[in-house]
């Protein structure tokens, strides 16, 4: 199958709806419980899926708006730090931690955001197909390129860190269990968004959409089967009035 197969519009367009649908339902918790974790992952997922919307829209023209690829490259790369930071508020009691990661990311978000709008674009790699990755911004450890790592690398291992830690303090409860699969499935979303992001920036983008598709329904996989701790407590409640001892 040829690359053009791997590069339809349709594939940026799925994880599109699926992101949007993810955003939903954590404004929808953030409303309800107006926790920072949540915020944090709307904020996030909203901008994983416009940049899918930007693809999509990039993919269906075959061509690249330089404005809209600016913001692209941004929304795209920054993403995984805002990710990060909700598991950061999730699995730390005092936000101080959180606060001080959530004024690094706007930091660097500002300094990326000055970069990539004040350094000229390489026109002729500015083209759809996902080649283009980063490369139209210039060599791939020159500025602004290399403040996406600002952005994968911390954002990356507190979503692998908190999934992993999850898995391992939910596994032991067996009314809380189904909270250590979701956190599996998250763990394996995760590691399809870093694998995808970082091929692409190695210049193998072939398999780029169908992966960031593939680690958006993961996510909202782990996100709906995770539900809350309250189907977890129910559970407890119903055995311990059922008289049946702790497992």
């Amino acid at each position: 199958m040829d690359s053009g197969f791997w590069s339809a519009w349709w594939w940026p367009a799925l994880t599109a709806a699926l992101g949007f649908v993810y955003v939903g339902l954590l404004v929808r918790q953030w409303l309800q419980r107006r926790k920072p974790h949540q915020l944090a992952w709307a904020v996030g997922f909203l901008f994983y899926a416009v940049a899918a919307v930007m693809e999509a829209v990039s993919e269906a023209t075959g061509t690249w708006d330089p404005t809209v690829y600016r913001f692209y490259i941004v929304l795209a790369a920054s993403m995984v730090g805002f990710l990060g930071l909700g598991t950061l508020y999730l699995t730390t009691k005092k936000r101080t931690l959180g606060n001080l990661y959530l004024a690094f990311n706007l930091a660097a978000l500002a300094v990326f955001l000055y970069g990539v709008f004040t350094t000229p674009l390489l026109t002729d790699k500015l083209v759809a197909g996902i080649t283009v990755g980063g490369s139209a911004l210039g060599a791939s450890m020159s500025f602004p390129r290399v403040m996406s790592f600002a952005f994968n690398i911390p954002g990356s291992l507190l979503l692998l860190g908190g999934s992993a830690l999850s898995v391992v303090k939910f596994w032991p409860k067996p009314e809380y269990r189904y909270r250590s699969w979701a956190n599996v499935l998250i763990f394996a979303g995760t590691l399809v968004i870093a694998g995808a992001g970082s091929m692409a920036r190695a210049g193998q983008t072939v398999g780029l959409y169908p992966a960031e598709m593939v680690a958006s329904a993961l996510l909202l996989w782990g996100f709906l089967k995770a539900g809350t701790l309250q189907k977890g407590a129910e559970a407890v409640k119903a055995r311990r009035a059922a008289g049946q001892p702790s497992s």
